[in-house]
């Protein structure tokens, strides 16, 4: 490794003060890693551990002071996002070779800038992510000068909620590389949801690490540098399966499931899909097959139940007539061999179904499907059904009728006859073909939650989505074309409302959480505040039907 050479460099009038490492220019690397510090007091020094630790790694690496840090020239108040994006662009592109790819690793502030330079810069040339602790900020503010802690700056990113509209959140949703997400354990300064967004953003579609220092704080600069054990755990993290954007493991994997002398050719993300990250995976000779994969710390770490049950599930399925379920290829619950949890499957024809046509003909298939899902019978009952709310958990709107919601779901469970309930049943886990009078269901998928229970918490399931997706009316309905369609007996009057709110609850106060899916397959109009006034009616009509 060559020793750090400090560098200046010149952005619209303003000397930057870097430190380049790693190979000699010229000289062909792994990648070349760029380094961006935080605000306010934040510096390149801080990052010189890690900065040699790329360095080792065998990747040309890089960092600088932005203006107004460190000893770069300029002045702090003058700064802004947009002038740290170009300031990083600068950088890179007078000392980054065009034909290596980058690692770009953030901290805080930073966390913007790097979504900023995958979307200028692209997936092709961007492999991996390392952000620690990031912030991302509304577009309102991208122009704006920092100022001194008291202007129009400071007003935009302490607005409430005012995050939420960063364009950094969509960039990383589409972002397809390895990316690592270092989070401390107590952070004064971004607050939890921003985090939050951040892995769901990451989670849609790269291969993500959820890494959490529970000892740190927020300035994970400082930390790597006085914790060398940390910083290098990070940056082997961070180029795990570098030349195979993280996917190393899982594509070897899958190798082994195939028939023999067989490989993928593409691979091409599903839409539709929530908890998981799903592929749908083209052989050489044509065949498909879909991979489902685990890469959300929560599923994640309940994966090894889940897959397993699944892969039970599918194993069950294949022998029942009139559920076209998928066929079992091969399940890795517990990630022994693959980077995440994952399940290998068959693909089933046809698509999820979400517009508005043929909508009548397609609510009264769901139905008659669910109630066909309900007459298996196994040898071996699945694991008894798990409330997925409780009063207590509830956090509902101020108001009477939320009070009231409430206190329908504190009393014991009304007594029910079980029967087989696949319990994520929903407009998105079900696929159409043909239209009209050739209208079919040809596909019933993820089977991860099944258990046994009472028939009317699926129905409860999937009226909620109809409410949401459709509105209020459709769930409200759909009990009566479960019933017309043969389905099991369900509770009357104040049981079946429980078992009704104990579903609809769940969704409370962000319904809108569960629509990504949706809005990717077209449904661009339901708004969180769409969601929520069709939630609100739903409920009520629920209340004034049943109680």
């Amino acid at each position: 490794m060559s020793e750090l050479i400090p560098f200046t460099h010149t952005v619209d009038g303003e000397r930057l003060s870097g430190l380049c490492g790693g190979a000699e220019r010229g000289e062909p690397t792994r990648a070349t890693a760029v380094l961006l510090h935080g605000a306010g007091k934040g510096t390149k020094e801080r990052l010189v551990p890690l900065l040699e630790e790329f360095a080792a790694h065998g990747c040309r690496a890089l960092t600088f002071d932005f203006s107004g840090h460190g000893e770069s020239t300029g002045v702090l108040r003058e700064l802004s996002l947009r002038r740290r994006f170009d300031q990083a662009v600068s950088v890179i592109d007078a000392y980054a070779r065009l034909d290596e790819p980058l690692i770009l690793v953030g901290f805080s502030m930073s966390g913007q800038t790097v979504a900023d330079l995958v979307r200028h810069y692209g997936d092709d040339r961007v492999a991996a992510l390392g952000l620690c602790a990031p912030a991302v900020y509304t577009a309102e503010a991208w122009d704006v000068p920092f100022g001194e802690g008291d202007g129009r700056f400071s007003a935009l990113i302490r607005r409430p909620g005012s995050w939420r509209d960063s364009p950094a959140l969509d960039v990383l949703r589409a972002y397809e590389g390895r990316a690592v997400l270092a989070v401390p354990g107590t952070d004064e300064v971004i607050p939890p949801a921003v985090t939050e967004a951040v892995s769901e953003a990451l989670a849609r579609r790269a291969q993500i690490t959820h890494w959490e220092l529970p000892e740190a704080e927020h300035r994970l600069g400082l930390w790597f540098r006085d914790h060398p054990d940390d910083g290098g755990e990070f940056v082997t993290a961070v180029l795990s399966g570098l030349g195979e954007r993280g996917w190393t493991a899982t594509r070897a994997w899958v190798a082994k499931q195939l028939p023999e002398g067989r490989s993928v050719d593409t691979s091409d993300f599903l839409t539709g899909g929530w908890s998981a990250q799903m592929r749908r995976l083209v052989l050489d000779d044509g065949t498909a097959l879909a991979l489902r994969t685990f890469v959300k710390p929560f599923f994640r770490r309940h994966a090894p139940g889940l897959l397993a049950r699944e892969a039970e599930i599918l194993a069950l399925l294949a022998d029942q007539e009139g559920i076209p379920a998928p066929e079992l290829i091969g399940v890795d619950a517990t990630a022994e061999h693959c980077d995440h949890p994952s399940l290998l499957m068959s693909v089933l024809p046809g698509r999820v179904r979400v517009d508005e046509e043929d909508l009548d003909r397609r609510v009264d298939l769901l139905a008659a499907q669910l109630a066909r899902i309900h007459r298996v019978v196994p040898e071996e009952r699945p694991r008894r059904y798990q409330a997925w709310t409780s009063p207590e958990r509830v956090n509902a709107p101020g108001g009477a009728m939320w009070e009231r919601a409430v206190d329908v779901i504190r009393r014991d469970a009304p007594p029910y006859e079980g029967c087989f309930l696949h319990r994520d049943y929903h407009p998105g886990n079900v696929l159409f073909t043909g239209s009209g009078d050739g209208l079919r269901i040809s596909g019933v998928v993820d089977w991860v939650e099944t258990s046994w229970g009472p028939a009317d918490l699926d129905v409860a399931h999937c009226s909620t989505g109809l409410a949401l997706l459709h509105g209020p009316e459709y769930g409200l309905a759909f009990r009566e074309r479960y019933e017309a369609q043969g389905g099991q007996r369900l509770a009357d009057g104040p049981d079946h409302l429980y078992w009704r709110l104990l579903d609809t609850l769940a969704y409370v106060p962000d319904a809108a959480k569960l629509a990504g899916p949706w809005r990717d397959l077209g449904r661009t109009a339901l708004t969180p505040e769409v969601l929520g006034g069709r939630l609100e009616a739903y409920m009520a009509g629920l209340l004034e039907r049943y109680a």
